[in-house]
């Protein structure tokens, strides 16, 4: 019988040939990208990976793995290859993406979620990144116009606490383009900077859609204040200086663990589901290859008439354009009056797009394009309910 150590090393090895088919996977789905650019065709064969999928579900339920386990497992891996497909066709298209180093602006210190989202966009483009850090929303703007950094990040929506209205008004009267759209899991936990109790804690620093994001598990401390800070690096710095076990920030593992702060709380959120969606702007729009699916970014304002709006949106539909947001925010300046920010899922340079900005033209007052970039939304592939009960019955016979 093997000893408890003989068994890890077992595991260790298989691990490390894990890594080794991973990473051969990855060359191999650029190769596929290659082809595709050569012939060109959609990134995602859905038919294709539904087939392979429900082909692995079987195998996998012959050795004894679970259908849901080999389904998780099977997302992440096609997430990265589509990404990763992505990114070399944009990096063709777009050659100054290809320079090897590169910067960006975002809010607050390193260990903020814009920090960490900007690291995973960034990630795939390019090996070294410059951070420069903001005071807020309009300095990351601003940082980009003038050049000193290439790329700004900036949180637009989260899925508990909804839009950051801050960030649409700043969009309002600014010159960068957006060029993509990360979405970076916020799993918000207690950092205090020594060893405490939650009961001891009498002041938690955070920013402010952090609190609101967490108010159904705060609002079970009594007693506690909540010191408001501009972003949740400076929530860890600020708990970091004070060391004291009364004292704790709000805000991700991996930015406590840059400043030297515990987990003593986790899981958070209001929500289970807990995701922000950011946007990557930069001084100059980009093109997005026909193979990959494409978001369209604008405002627009129209008559102060009845049903302008709607005859605006009715445009969209006649172009059989799906809009996937609607935004409005007061004009600056002008009171009772609304810009309208949407979002649709289509590529700026298609024929259907191209008409539907010009007569859009004609219909409203306002209208003005913020960014075309790709959809970095990979749709998780699914199995029928009827085959999946179908293949869990094979599997119940099998196993009999």
């Amino acid at each position: 019988m093997a000893t408890l150590d003989e068994i890890r090393q077992d595991i260790t090895q298989l691990d490390q040939e894990l890594l080794a088919l991973l990473a051969k996977r990855k060359t191999l789905s650029i190769e596929v990208a290659r082809a595709k650019q050569a012939n060109p065709r959609p990134i995602r064969d859905t038919q294709r990976e539904q087939d392979l999928l429900v082909a692995l579900i079987q195998k996998g339920r012959a050795l004894g793995l679970d259908a849901q386990y080999i389904t998780r497992i099977y997302h992440t891996i096609i997430e990265d290859s589509v990404l990763s497909q992505q990114a070399y066709l944009q990096s063709l298209l777009n050659p100054q993406q290809q320079e090897p180093m590169t910067s960006v602006a975002y809010l607050g210190p390193r260990g903020s979620y814009s920090s960490l989202a900007a690291r995973k966009y960034l990630a795939r483009y390019k090996d070294q990144v410059i951070e420069v850090n903001c005071q807020n929303f309009r300095e990351v703007l601003d940082t980009v116009e003038s050049g000193r950094a290439a790329f700004g990040v900036l949180p637009i929506e989260n899925t508990s606490s909804g839009s950051i209205n801050e960030v649409y008004d700043v969009m309002q009267h600014t010159t960068p383009s957006i060029v993509g759209e990360p979405t970076y899991p916020l799993e918000h936990c207690i950092l205090p900077a020594v060893p405490t109790e939650l009961s001891r804690i009498k002041t938690f620093y955070a920013h402010p859609q952090v609190f609101q994001q967490c108010s159904h598990y705060l609002s079970k401390l009594e007693g506690a204040r909540h010191e408001i800070c501009d972003s949740s690096s400076s929530a860890m710095m600020k708990v970091k200086e004070l060391a004291s076990p009364d004292a704790a920030a709000i805000g991700s593992a991996a930015g406590g663990e840059l400043y030297g702060l515990d987990v003593l709380a986790e899981q958070l959120a209001n929500q289970k589901e807990n995701y922000s969606r950011f946007i990557v702007v930069a001084r100059k729009p980009i093109d997005v290859a026909p193979q990959i699916p494409a978001k369209t970014t604008l405002i627009m304002s129209t008559s102060q008439k009845p049903g302008s709006l709607v005859e605006a949106l009715l445009v969209l539909r006649s172009h059989e354009i799906n809009m996937t947001k609607l935004e409005s925010r007061p004009v600056q300046g002008n009171p009772w009056e609304e810009m309208f920010y949407l979002d649709v899922s289509a590529n700026l340079q298609t024929p259907e797009m191209q008409a539907a900005l010009l007569e859009l033209t004609k219909i409203t007052r306002y209208v003005k394009v913020l960014g075309c970039y790709p959809s970095e939304d990979v749709k998780p592939t699914t199995v029928p309910p009827v085959l999946l009960a179908r293949l869990e019955a094979v599997a119940e016979e099998f196993f009999r």
